[in-house]
C-alpha cells in the first residue's frame, strides 16, 4: 500500500508517505525520496539524491527489520529546506521499545550486518529519533542539499563516491 502527498510544511515543499513494512516497502521509500526530489529539481544521479537514497533506504530498512510491528507500516516524510541547504527525512515507525542506540554503533570487520547507522551517521549532516505519539518513534536524518561535506567539512567525497553513479 502506497499512498503519498506532496505539500507545503511551514512554507517548506514536504512529500509524505506510507509504505508496508516488508523490504519491498523499503525500496519503494527509496524510490519515493528520489522521485520527490527530482520533482524539487534535484536530478537523481545528483549527490543529494544519492545520498538521500542511501539514508532513507537505511532508515526504511531498519524501520523494517527493528520497527516492524504486525499490521503496521512504516512512515516516510520529506522535507527540503533550500535556505538551510538541507533536506530532511523522517522514518516513523510503531516500535517505540526498539530504539536506535544512542551512539552510532561499532561494528565488528566480520560483522555480517550493523553498519546502517554508521552509513547514515557518515552520509547525513546530523541524525537522531524522538518519541512518536500516540506510539512509536520516528528516526530522521538531514543532508546536505549538495551532497555530503558541503554542510559539514569533515566529510570528505571520495572518487569513488561520484563516479559512474545511478541512484534510486
Amino acid at each position: 500500500m502506497l499512498t503519498g502527498t506532496i505539500a507545503q510544511d511551514r512554507e517548506l515543499p514536504t512529500a509524505t508517505a506510507q509504505f508496508p513494512s516488508s523490504p519491498h516497502g523499503a525500496r519503494l521509500a527509496r524510490r519515493f525520496a528520489v522521485r520527490s526530489l527530482e520533482g524539487w529539481g534535484h536530478p537523481p544521479a545528483s549527490d543529494v539524491s544519492c545520498t538521500l537514497a542511501l539514508v532513507v533506504g537505511e532508515l526504511a530498512a531498519n524501520a523494517v527489520c527493528h520497527g516492524r510491528v504486525p499490521g503496521r507500516d512504516f512512515g516516510l516524510r520529506l522535507v527540503l529546506d533550500e535556505t538551510a541547504g538541507l533536506v530532511r527525512a523522517e522514518v516513523a515507525d510503531a516500535a517505540a521499545d526498539k530504539r536506535p542506540p544512542l551512539a552510532t554503533p561499532v561494528v565488528p570487520p566480520e560483522g555480517e550486518s550493523g553498519r546502517g547507522l554508521l552509513l547514515v551517521d557518515v552520509l547525513a549532516e546530523r541524525w537522531g529519533w524522538e518519541p512518536r505519539e500516540p506510539v512509536g518513534k520516528t528516526v530522521w536524518a538531514e543532508c546536505a542539499l549538495g551532497g555530503p561535506g558541503t554542510v559539514r567539512e569533515e566529510v570528505r567525497e571520495s572518487p569513488a563516491h561520484t563516479a559512474g553513479r545511478r541512484c534510486g
